[in-house]
């Protein structure tokens, strides 16, 4: 299969996985992958230690990839670039209401602010094309005459996990979903009402900051063992929320029973089955999980056999 290996790595006690492939249907149509995804390190200063904390920023991207939104690979991008740069932003970890505070008032601000500066730069270096413009009708050349961060248009989800919280950031559609020891699935922000069909909040839009929702989870109680972060074409791949909800406890069966090997080698062909059989969109996915967990629930845990995907099979066009 063609594109980009799935990437992984560690941090401190979190693993990670992430993948992405190009759709179904955008291989059909010529179109690219519109998505980006990345998990990277970022030491965070430690004002108590005087030494650099270990953490995990994850950025996933989703390009809208209309008509009027042209560059919206580019932006997908970019707006993968602005998140991880933006984490160093965090305060020091000796301030813990003060690092909920930045997560809610200072980092959807800095994200959008920083994602339109990107753009901005990027359109002074390279204005939009004959090429570009011409397939688009009236309305629409006078919409991204009007806006042109339209042609860059972009959703966002952003997990900043540190040793004492995890930060959850969604702009637009997509999926954050968290697991627990024991497979209970759960959405750490809660469906946004206004995203209905194919309408979605923006990093292009006007007011794109106000539109950014953000929750702070301490990690005094329970922490989450997987925490998984999809773009759209994952969900719409299957028949209801409930498959899609499955197979984030698949992954984490799969991950506590066989580890990265029964997961990192298959993990682009589920994600292009999904595609093939269902939604026919880009699909990117990043996994973080806990390896202590894993070892307190494979003491316990039936044997099982490795290398299976997710057993919930996704929709088909029929």
């Amino acid at each position: 299969m063609s594109g980009k290996p799935v990437s992984g790595g560690a941090a401190g006690p979190w693993h990670w996985l992430s993948a992405s492939v190009r759709g179904a249907a955008h291989h059909r149509s010529g179109l690219p992958n519109q998505d980006a995804v990345r998990v990277a390190r970022c030491p965070l200063p430690d004002a108590a230690e005087g030494t650099d904390a270990p953490a995990l920023v994850l950025a996933l991207a989703d390009g809208h990839g209309s008509a009027r939104s042209f560059r919206s690979r580019e932006g997908a991008r970019l707006a993968v670039a602005v998140a991880l740069r933006a984490a160093a932003g965090l305060p020091p970890s000796s301030a813990p209401s003060r690092r909920k505070r930045w997560a809610e008032e200072q980092w959807p601000t800095t994200l959008v602010r920083g994602w339109q500066a990107a753009v901005a730069q990027r359109l002074a270096r390279r204005t939009f094309t004959a090429a570009e413009l011409d397939p688009l009708d009236a309305p629409g050349r006078a919409a991204v005459a009007s806006h042109p961060a339209l042609a860059y248009g972009s959703t966002l989800l952003g997990v900043i996990v540190t040793p004492e919280a995890i930060l959850y950031l969604q702009l637009g559609d997509g999926d954050l979903l968290t697991v627990g020891v024991d497979g209970t699935v759960a959405r750490p922000l809660p469906p946004d009402a206004r995203l209905l069909g194919n309408e979605t909040t923006s990093l292009c839009a006007p007011r794109a900051a106000e539109d950014v929702r953000v929750y702070c989870q301490t990690l005094a109680g329970a922490p989450p063992a997987l925490i998984l972060a999809a773009s759209d074409g994952y969900a719409n791949a299957f028949r209801d929320d409930a498959g899609f909800l499955q197979v984030a406890q698949d992954l984490w069966d799969l991950l506590r029973t066989g580890g990265e090997a029964a997961v990192r080698p298959h993990l682009r062909d589920w994600l292009a089955e999904a595609s093939q059989q269902g939604s026919g969109d880009d699909i990117s996915v990043a996994i973080l999980w806990r390896a202590a967990p894993i070892a307190i629930a494979s003491t316990a845990a039936d044997p099982s056999p490795a290398h299976q995907p997710p057993r919930t099979a996704p929709c088909t066009n029929s």
